[in-house]
């Protein structure tokens, strides 16, 4: 296993998934350069080929817990509108990674804790897992994408109920409104998410990019648009050697060999 440094978060890959860890004791909180170093990692595993797939994961304890109250209790508008948006592309950054990444949710998942993983494709948390976005409770609102995110997964209603109210869920409950997919005991999380993404590493990559930019893009455009960026995303692949292998290993009834070309 390839590991970075000792950085608050670490890019970690091993057999073709790329694990990106937060490692700040005790909670995970999002401070700024927690921030920052999820935009890098996140960089990275988009730029890397010998990651395939991600796993966002905070250890055997917590996810994270929040954004750092203590740094952003002192700051003001003038501070918070200048920082906002690099707080924004950062997260955004995490969304935009063109492979297959999963949240591997221990602990708690709670204000950026949560954001972050909404910015993953698929979410496996702990039976005694807890998320949440308590914004509310100190007088602001979610605003490292949770108001966008989570009501485009769950819906307008459930999450103005989770951002208005502030209240706690639990894994169960999570899973029962889509904000989890999956549900296991704490030591499984981790495993479980590798296994979610392991099929992805030998698959299409150039495919599995455009499903991913073409089901994303077409959330924020009408049918109409979203239905030709389809179109083109689907011709554009008629130009690569993967889906030339695809079809002949089909023809030829055998497994393909995907090359990302």
């Amino acid at each position: 296993m390839k590991t970075e440094g000792s950085r608050l978060v670490r890019l970690e890959v091993d057999g073709g998934i790329g694990t990106i860890r937060l490692d700040r004791p005790p909670m995970n909180a999002l401070n700024i350069q927690v921030q920052e170093e999820l935009r890098d990692a996140a960089r990275e595993a988009t730029e890397r080929d010998d990651v395939r797939a991600v796993v966002l994961y905070g250890g055997e304890k917590v996810f994270a817990a929040g954004a750092d109250i203590k740094e952003m209790a002192g700051m003001g508008y003038a501070a918070m509108a200048a920082r906002a948006g690099a707080l924004t592309s950062a997260f955004d950054a995490v969304a935009r990674i063109p492979k297959p990444v999963v949240a591997a949710v221990t602990g708690y998942a709670l204000g950026g804790g949560c954001e972050l993983a909404l910015t993953a494709d698929w979410r496996v948390a702990a039976e005694d897992a807890t998320l949440g976005q308590p914004e509310i409770t100190l007088g602001i609102i979610p605003g490292a994408g949770g108001t966008q995110r989570l009501a485009r997964l769950v819906g307008p209603a459930r999450a103005k109920d989770l951002i208005m109210s502030g209240r706690f869920v639990p894994a169960l409950e999570a899973l029962a409104m889509g904000l989890v997919d999956r549900v296991v005991p704490r030591e499984q999380v981790y495993e479980t998410a590798l296994d979610l993404v392991r099929p992805y590493v030998d698959g299409p990559a150039l495919a599995l990019r455009a499903a991913k930019l073409a089901v994303d893009g077409g959330l924020d455009m009408d049918l109409a648009s979203g239905l030709t960026w389809e179109s083109q995303l689907f011709a554009a692949l008629f130009a690569t050697e993967d889906k030339a292998e695809g079809m002949a290993a089909f023809m030829e009834k055998r497994k393909p060999s995907f090359k990302a070309r």
